[in-house]
This record gives structure tokens, C-alpha cells and sequence, in this order.
């Protein structure tokens, strides 16, 4: 191997950019029963972080679906999940995260004049 050889290798796929989020990690003592149980908690706790908001992505891990649906075929050989790609590029400040990703919820916040 030589040292041009070291130059061409391929990069790490590394995780998605959230320096432009507020993560909010949720972990009740019960487990949320279902996704319902799961965006009400979200959406409250938006309520209290960014006001009105807009729920634009998120993922259900126990029945494996996610909104907009069919986000991470095109990422399938991807670190980043579409749902994930689709809320960071689309304008979420917010993403809501309950019992280590079985549920998750991005926000982005509404201002009306």
C-alpha cells in the first residue's frame, strides 16, 4: 500500500447533523403503551418547547412505519433514516425522542401573524 493509496479510501458514514435541533430524550418509568400515547407526550412537550408546531416527521419502531412514508427507501445503504434527513432538510427545530428511539417526533415551529 502506499501512500496515495491512503488518500482514496472511503469515509465513515457518520450519523445525521443535529447541531441545528434541540434533542429532547424521553425515557417514562412506565412504557408508552402506543404511538398515540407516544405523539401525545411529543406534542406536549413541543407545546412547552416551541409553541405552536408542526409535526413533520416521525417514526413508529413497533410497527416499523414512518411519515412521509417510504422516507428511507432511498437511504436503505444510509447512516441517516429518510424520516430523520426529511425533518433536519425541511426545517425542524425540535425532535422528540421517547424510550430510545421506539418513538420519534420532529417539530418545526408555526408562527401566525
Amino acid at each position: 500500500m502506499n501512500e496515495q493509496d491512503t488518500r482514496i479510501s472511503c469515509p465513515i458514514p457518520s450519523g445525521p447533523d443535529l447541531s441545528g435541533l434541540t434533542v429532547v430524550e424521553l425515557a417514562p418509568d412506565d412504557s408508552v403503551p402506543d404511538y398515540r400515547a407516544a405523539m401525545h407526550i411529543a406534542n406536549t412537550e413541543a407545546e412547552k418547547r416551541i409553541g405552536q408546531h408542526m409535526l413533520i416527521a416521525w417514526y413508529d419502531r413497533d410497527r416499523d412505519f414512518e411519515s412521509p412514508q417510504h422516507a428511507s427507501e432511498c437511504h436503505q445503504d444510509s447512516a441517516v433514516p429518510g424520516y430523520v434527513d426529511y425533518g433536519i432538510n425541511h426545517g425542524a427545530t425540535l425532535k422528540v425522542d421517547i424510550e430510545h428511539g421506539r418513538f420519534v417526533f420532529f417539530y418545526l415551529p408555526v408562527d401566525f401573524p
